[in-house]
Protein backbone atom coordinates (compact mmCIF):
# COMPACT_ATOMS: atom_id res chain seq x y z
CA UNK A 1 0.00 0.00 0.00
CA UNK A 2 1.44 3.36 -1.05
CA UNK A 3 1.82 6.18 1.44
CA UNK A 4 1.36 8.81 -1.26
CA UNK A 5 -1.91 10.69 -1.33
CA UNK A 6 -4.00 9.99 -4.41
CA UNK A 7 -4.42 12.85 -6.85
CA UNK A 8 -7.57 14.91 -6.25
CA UNK A 9 -10.58 13.65 -8.15
CA UNK A 10 -9.00 10.24 -8.81
CA UNK A 11 -12.13 8.14 -9.36
CA UNK A 12 -10.44 4.85 -8.54
CA UNK A 13 -9.77 5.92 -4.95
CA UNK A 14 -13.19 7.44 -4.25
CA UNK A 15 -14.71 4.02 -3.65
CA UNK A 16 -13.49 1.04 -1.68
CA UNK A 17 -12.18 -2.03 -3.40
CA UNK A 18 -15.25 -4.20 -2.89
CA UNK A 19 -13.38 -7.40 -3.65
CA UNK A 20 -10.98 -6.63 -0.81
CA UNK A 21 -13.91 -5.86 1.48
CA UNK A 22 -15.59 -9.14 0.55
CA UNK A 23 -12.41 -11.08 1.28
CA UNK A 24 -11.94 -9.49 4.70
CA UNK A 25 -12.41 -11.82 7.68
CA UNK A 26 -14.96 -9.44 9.21
CA UNK A 27 -17.16 -9.49 6.12
CA UNK A 28 -16.84 -13.26 5.75
CA UNK A 29 -17.89 -13.73 9.40
CA UNK A 30 -20.88 -11.44 8.90
CA UNK A 31 -21.92 -13.28 5.74
CA UNK A 32 -21.57 -16.65 7.47
CA UNK A 33 -23.64 -15.48 10.43
CA UNK A 34 -26.36 -14.19 8.08
CA UNK A 35 -26.46 -17.41 6.08
CA UNK A 36 -26.61 -19.57 9.22
CA UNK A 37 -29.69 -17.65 10.30
CA UNK A 38 -31.51 -17.00 7.04
CA UNK A 39 -31.12 -20.27 5.12
CA UNK A 40 -32.40 -22.67 7.82
CA UNK A 41 -35.24 -20.35 8.75
CA UNK A 42 -36.24 -19.91 5.12
CA UNK A 43 -36.13 -23.67 4.60
CA UNK A 44 -38.26 -24.29 7.68
CA UNK A 45 -40.82 -21.72 6.60
CA UNK A 46 -41.00 -23.17 3.08
CA UNK A 47 -41.57 -26.66 4.50
CA UNK A 48 -44.30 -25.26 6.78
CA UNK A 49 -45.96 -23.49 3.83
CA UNK A 50 -45.65 -26.57 1.60
CA UNK A 51 -47.22 -28.69 4.35
CA UNK A 52 -50.22 -26.34 4.35
CA UNK A 53 -50.56 -26.53 0.56
CA UNK A 54 -50.15 -30.32 0.48
CA UNK A 55 -52.69 -30.82 3.26
CA UNK A 56 -55.15 -28.49 1.55
CA UNK A 57 -54.72 -30.39 -1.72
CA UNK A 58 -54.47 -33.99 -0.58
CA UNK A 59 -56.17 -34.07 2.82
CA UNK A 60 -59.28 -31.92 2.45
CA UNK A 61 -61.10 -34.09 4.97
CA UNK A 62 -58.50 -33.34 7.62
CA UNK A 63 -58.47 -29.64 6.79
CA UNK A 64 -62.30 -29.58 7.02
CA UNK A 65 -62.42 -30.94 10.58
CA UNK A 66 -64.36 -28.49 12.72
CA UNK A 67 -62.79 -27.39 15.97
CA UNK A 68 -65.07 -27.26 18.98
CA UNK A 69 -68.28 -27.66 16.97
CA UNK A 70 -68.01 -24.20 15.41
CA UNK A 71 -67.29 -23.09 11.85
CA UNK A 72 -63.59 -22.88 12.59
CA UNK A 73 -61.72 -25.67 10.80
CA UNK A 74 -58.22 -27.08 10.95
CA UNK A 75 -57.58 -25.52 7.52
CA UNK A 76 -58.61 -22.08 8.75
CA UNK A 77 -56.34 -22.37 11.76
CA UNK A 78 -53.43 -23.52 9.57
CA UNK A 79 -54.09 -20.63 7.19
CA UNK A 80 -54.10 -18.09 10.00
CA UNK A 81 -50.94 -19.64 11.43
CA UNK A 82 -49.23 -18.90 8.10
CA UNK A 83 -49.75 -15.19 8.81
CA UNK A 84 -48.73 -15.54 12.45
CA UNK A 85 -45.54 -17.40 11.53
CA UNK A 86 -44.66 -14.81 8.88
CA UNK A 87 -44.95 -11.96 11.38
CA UNK A 88 -43.11 -13.97 14.05
CA UNK A 89 -40.21 -14.74 11.71
CA UNK A 90 -40.03 -11.11 10.63
CA UNK A 91 -39.96 -9.92 14.25
CA UNK A 92 -37.36 -12.53 15.15
CA UNK A 93 -35.17 -11.55 12.21
CA UNK A 94 -35.35 -7.83 13.01
CA UNK A 95 -34.39 -8.40 16.66
CA UNK A 96 -31.65 -10.83 15.69
CA UNK A 97 -30.28 -8.45 13.06
CA UNK A 98 -30.31 -5.54 15.50
CA UNK A 99 -28.20 -7.57 17.93
CA UNK A 100 -25.99 -9.71 15.70
CA UNK A 101 -25.73 -8.23 12.19
CA UNK A 102 -26.03 -4.48 12.45
CA UNK A 103 -23.16 -3.86 14.92
CA UNK A 104 -20.78 -5.87 12.73
CA UNK A 105 -22.02 -4.26 9.52
CA UNK A 106 -21.52 -0.84 11.13
CA UNK A 107 -17.97 -1.79 12.15
CA UNK A 108 -17.20 -2.88 8.59
CA UNK A 109 -18.66 0.38 7.26
CA UNK A 110 -16.43 2.37 9.65
CA UNK A 111 -13.40 0.38 8.53
CA UNK A 112 -14.19 1.15 4.91
CA UNK A 113 -14.71 4.85 5.63
CA UNK A 114 -11.52 5.18 7.67
CA UNK A 115 -9.47 3.20 5.17
CA UNK A 116 -8.68 0.33 7.53
CA UNK A 117 -9.93 -1.96 4.78
CA UNK A 118 -7.81 -1.23 1.75
CA UNK A 119 -9.32 1.02 -0.92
Amino acid sequence: MSTESPPPGDVTTDHPDWETVQRSPEFQALRTRLRRFVFPLTGAFLVWYLLYVVLASYAPGFMAIKIGGSNITVGLIFGLLQFVSTFAITTWYVKFADRKFDPHAEAIRREIETGEIER
